[in-house]
């Protein structure tokens, strides 16, 4: 089997005609579009030059946000005159495949932050590579929006990645944040984007040392932050444990340099906390979800870590490991059962929601950006 090909075949067929990818068609629960997921699957068409594939998702992307971006002004307003009680005015995180807010399940967190800030780096590397710059012109309106959005939530507490924990900030999330407010500001001072006019490089730089100050304990990221108080400024949960979602800080939104320390000392306790030995990489510790097993797409994350790292040969075997994994049909599910954390809780998820999913688009999109980025000659730090 193909799995490259395989790979590229699975996304596009699963590509609505509105251009969302929905993030796994033999899931009912991930019948959606989560900004998220399709940023990253939209990077992947653009690593592999399915350029309309990509631009596609980011026409949903601008249509979905022009529609609910009344609800921007409404939280300006609640934040400005009275503390924030309640998440009526948020942007959601997942999406119908039509572009409509889906809420009908309480249980699912809406309220996620880091989808919005990965649809701006996405979108940046896709006008980058493809030098469509007329995209951010006809975009301009929803990118202002991301940007008040951003701006006016991302010190509220909300959910993390993993749809868990709204009672803290999320470096992971404020990592997003950063890389795509990040992205923009080297728009605007290219002179690519002109219909922009927030400091939005200012905002950058507030959310990068907001997390300089309050995730880092001990020389490592933590994994929650206490959101601030009346009485206490924001500062890290100190017994929070590493979790893989931290990648992120290093590869793409590169937070730090590759070099500095406390993406060193965080990368490690990645490795050695969640890296099982010839194996994929875990969530978190403590994760319970199908019984905690080893995440596809987290196990390509670290492998593109190690290529932008200079450290290809770990890469090549993390890429080997995710290729076994493959099912005949050359499916690649969300995570792997064979070496659960917590055995005794996959059945019970079996019988809430069925087998795990797969394929999930994610998985083989990060599959993709691991194959595209071991293509390259050399990576530097």
């Amino acid at each position: 089997m193909d799995l490259y090909h395989r790979s590229i075949e699975v996304i596009l067929q699963n590509q609505h005609s509105s251009g969302a990818y929905i993030a796994s068609p033999a899931f009912p629960n991930y019948h959606y579009c989560w900004l998220r997921d399709g940023s990253f699957i939209a990077h992947a068409m653009d690593r592999v030059g399915e350029y309309q594939s990509s631009e596609a998702f980011f026409r949903w992307v601008d249509r979905a946000i022009n529609k609910y971006s009344y609800k921007v002004d409404k939280l300006e307003d609640q934040i400005k005159n009275a503390p924030f009680t309640g998440e009526r005015s948020i942007l959601h995180t997942r999406y119908t495949l039509d572009g409509e807010e889906e809420s009908s399940d309480s249980t699912w967190g809406n309220f996620q932050i880091d989808g919005y800030g990965t649809w701006l780096w996405a979108l940046a590397a896709h006008v980058q590579m493809t030098k469509n710059y007329a995209l951010l012109s006809e975009f301009s309106t929803s990118i202002n929006t991301t940007i008040r959005y951003l701006r006016a939530a991302w010190q509220l507490p909300n959910y993390d990645c993993w749809e868990e924990h709204p009672e803290f900030l999320h470096p992971y999330s404020l990592s997003a944040v950063y890389g795509g407010l990040n992205a923009v500001a080297a728009l605007i001072s290219s002179g690519h984007l002109k219909e922009c006019t927030f400091p939005v490089e200012a905002y950058a730089r507030e959310v990068k040392d907001f997390l300089s100050r309050a995730a880092i304990s001990d020389q490592r990221i933590v994994k929650h932050v206490w959101p601030a108080s009346q009485k206490q400024a924001a500062r890290p949960v100190k017994k929070s444990g590493v979790d893989a979602s931290l990648l992120g800080f290093a590869i793409p939104y590169a937070v730090f340099p590759l070099d500095d320390k406390v993406i060193v000392e965080t990368m490690d306790a990645i490795e050695k906390e969640l890296h099982r030995p010839n194996g994929g990489v875990y969530r978190y510790r403590e994760d319970v979800y199908y019984g905690g097993g080893e995440w596809i797409l987290l196990t390509a994350w670290l492998g593109w870590y190690y290529a932008k790292n200079n450290e290809p040969q770990r890469a090549q075997r993390l890429l080997a490991w995710i290729e076994d994994c493959a099912d005949a049909r050359g499916n690649l599910p969300e995570q792997v059962n064979n070496h659960l954390l917590a055995p005794s809780e996959y059945q019970s998820w079996v019988e809430r929601w069925g087998p795990v999913a797969t394929p999930l688009l994610w998985s083989h999109a990060m599959y993709l950006i691991l194959s595209e980025e071991l293509k390259q000659p050399t990576n530097s730090k």
